[in-house]
């Protein structure tokens, strides 16, 4: 009798590399995945170095990874490690989703503006981008990804504003002539035109200061949404809702930039419900 038994298939390995990376969230969600999903895989949150990622990406695939996110600080020394780099990653100039491709060659994804837009679907059905004008308040990494994206669906012209002048001027020189720099001090004022309004700072996070922007200018009806959640409901949005515009947390952002990268490296597209927004709230 030959006891010629099948070799156990490599199980799947992927996680988000980052420093710190403690605070993630993202291994409580591809493991509420992998789970309802019947997968037999793992995600793990690995605190790297700067010094040291371009030698972790080398070795990760060595061990089973088929794929990692990559989050603060690194998301654009990873693109340029990439040799395959998607148009709206380098639209964006950052990778939050790196694959390691059968062949050995790394490719780069930027997700992020995907999430956002799929979020304001998914809890905005109404939400016309083309209607009018959006006002984006920072110029960050996440800005970046948010004007990319709402310019791509349609928006006719953003007003933009951060605390430092010269960070939106260089997000305006990058994507053109429907964007309009507005000094911090008039960032009030920008949101009276506006029917889409989005803060990308870090303001009103917990352990952060507050959002200090007047908001009496917000139209009603208008739809404004924080890449902030934590909390769930910052100041910002709950003044937003007083004044009777539609309001869309953050957290959906997270849990749909996910979902490109999960059904990348596992085979499977994930479910973006309430049983996984509980799974990451946890």
């Amino acid at each position: 009798m030959s006891d010629d038994k099948q070799p156990l298939a490599r199980i799947p390995l992927a996680g988000v590399i980052g420093s710190p990376i403690a605070h993630s969230k993202s291994p409580q969600l591809h493991g509420h995945w992998l789970k309802t999903n019947g997968i037999a895989g793992h995600y793990i949150p690995m605190d790297v170095s700067a010094d040291n990622l371009a030698d972790v990406l080398q070795t990760l695939p060595k061990m089973g990874f088929v794929g990692v996110n990559i989050t603060v600080p690194h998301k654009e020394r990873a693109l340029a490690l990439a040799d395959l780099v998607t148009d709206r990653a380098t639209l964006i100039g950052a990778a939050n989703t790196l694959i390691f491709r059968k062949d050995g060659k790394l490719h780069a994804d930027n997700t992020d503006g995907y999430g956002f837009i799929q979020n304001l679907r998914q809890n905005a059905p109404t939400w016309q981008p083309e209607l009018g004008p959006a006002a984006v308040l920072g110029a960050g990494g996440a800005a970046r990804a948010v004007v990319a994206s709402l310019l791509d669906v349609g928006v006719p012209e953003i007003f933009i504003s951060n605390r430092t002048r010269i960070r939106a001027e260089a997000l305006q020189s990058e994507f053109g002539k429907r964007l309009t720099v507005v000094d911090w001090v008039q960032a009030g004022n920008m949101m009276e035109e506006a029917t889409t309004v989005v803060n990308t700072t870090s303001l009103g996070m917990l352990g952060k200061p507050p959002l200090r922007v007047p908001l009496d200018g917000l139209r009603r009806g208008a739809l404004v949404t924080d890449l902030v959640y934590a909390p769930l409901k910052t100041q910002f949005l709950i003044e937003a809702e007083k004044m009777g515009c539609v309001t869309v947390d953050g957290l959906g952002m997270l849990l749909h930039q996910a979902v490109p990268a999960f059904e990348r490296w596992f085979g499977v597209r994930p479910n973006v419900d309430s049983a996984a927004r509980a799974a990451v709230l946890r």
